[in-house]
Order: structure tokens, then sequence, then C-alpha cells
């Protein structure tokens, strides 16, 4: 199956980086802190920014405060922070103007953990810091598009938790989804148009036009 864009749009944990065990141990401590189940607060955490979860669970706190607390948990956890399958392949295959980047991470967050997996850095990256509203909110791929010079419609976001394919499709793209964090029936409430296992069930056809990229879909 050829899925054809024009450009690529990509969530960072659960997508292109394995941070699952490093950010459980921080949202465990966090939780365990405040008095809170931990399984229920990492579920919580996942795909959103920080601070929205720390508001709604902790509504009276200092949530500057404790979003700093638990950004430089994460940034000192790197351990088990690797790159997930196909995504080193898929980002060294496509030009790197045709790619994008946008996750419910803090800027210095986001640096810290594509390098810690050894990825490409990214020429146009989409960040907490850089939006007024995080996913579910569609502001994050409307600005991850744009950046690309282009029109949502045009990208394929490529997403794992429920709220950023949310966003994907409140932004008009066409999102695909890996099973990687919630099971299938949770990515297909959402809105997933596709589900695979990881971006290793996608390669670059090489032959496409020079102004599209023709991703082929391998069924999983």
């Amino acid at each position: 199956m050829k899925i054809e864009c024009r450009g690529v749009l990509f969530d960072l944990d659960g997508v292109l980086v394995d941070s699952t065990p490093a950010v459980a141990r921080v949202w465990t401590k966090w939780a365990v802190k405040h008095g809170f189940v931990p399984d229920k607060v990492v579920s919580r955490a996942h795909g959103r920014p920080s601070i929205t979860t720390i508001r709604e669970l902790l509504p009276h706190a200092d949530h500057v405060a404790e979003n700093r607390e638990v950004e430089r948990g994460e940034i000192e956890d790197t351990e088990g922070v690797i790159p997930l399958p196909g995504a080193l392949e898929l980002l060294q295959a496509l030009p790197q103007d045709r790619w994008a980047i946008a996750t419910s991470c803090t800027r210095r967050l986001a640096e810290v953990r594509i390098r810690a997996a050894g990825l490409p850095f990214p020429e146009h990256l989409i960040t907490s810091t850089d939006v007024q509203r995080g996913k579910p909110d569609p502001e994050p791929y409307i600005k991850a598009a744009k950046i690309l010079g282009l029109a949502p419609a045009d990208c394929v976001v490529m997403e794992d938790a429920p709220a950023g394919i949310r966003a994907g499709k409140a932004a008009g793209a066409r999102v695909l989804a890996l099973r990687t964090t919630a099971p299938d029936l949770e990515l297909t409430q959402s809105g997933a148009d596709w589900i695979v296992n990881d971006l290793a069930a996608l390669r670059l056809d090489s032959s496409a036009p020079k102004d599209r990229i023709d991703l082929i879909l391998d069924h999983q």
C-alpha cells in the first residue's frame, strides 16, 4: 500500500524514541511523592505537556515549580532511551526539509532525548515551548506543517498516543498510529487512518516525483 504526501510530522516519544522506562520512573517518583497511583499518573501524562497533567492533578500547586522538577528528572534520566525500530532508517531516507517533529516535551528535553537516541537532529522542531495549547489541540501539528511550508492536509502525522492522534486529525492531517503505547481500539477511536507496529513497517519509494513523498506501507 502506498501513502502519498508532501511532508511527514513525527511525534517523538513512542514514535521515534523509546523513553517509556525513563518517563515511568520520573512520573512514578512524582506520583508517590504526592500520594497518587503511579500507573494512572504515567498513563495520564503520556502524549501531553507535563504541566497539563500537573495542573489537573494539583490545581492549587506551584505548577511552574512542579513542572521544572519533572523536566529536570526526565532530562537527567536517559537510561534506556533508544530509537524505536525503523525510526533512524526513515529519518535518514527523508529529505531534511520535508519532515518535522512536534512533541509535547519541552525543547530542552526533546533535544536531550533525540541526542540520547542517536537520531538525526531535525531542522524543524515544535515543542511545548513553542505553542500556547498542547495536544490534543491541533496547534502543534498546524505549526509543524507551517514551518515546512505545507498545509496539514498535505502531511501525514506519525503518532502513538490518543491525544496526539486527535491533534493530528483536528489539524486536518492523516494519521498513522503506532502500537507502541495504546491498544488498537483506542487508536481507532481517536481517528487513526492506519495502524502499524512501528516505523519499520514503512519505506520510502525513491521513484516518487520530487515534490512528493511516497511511503510504502507493509501491512502488519
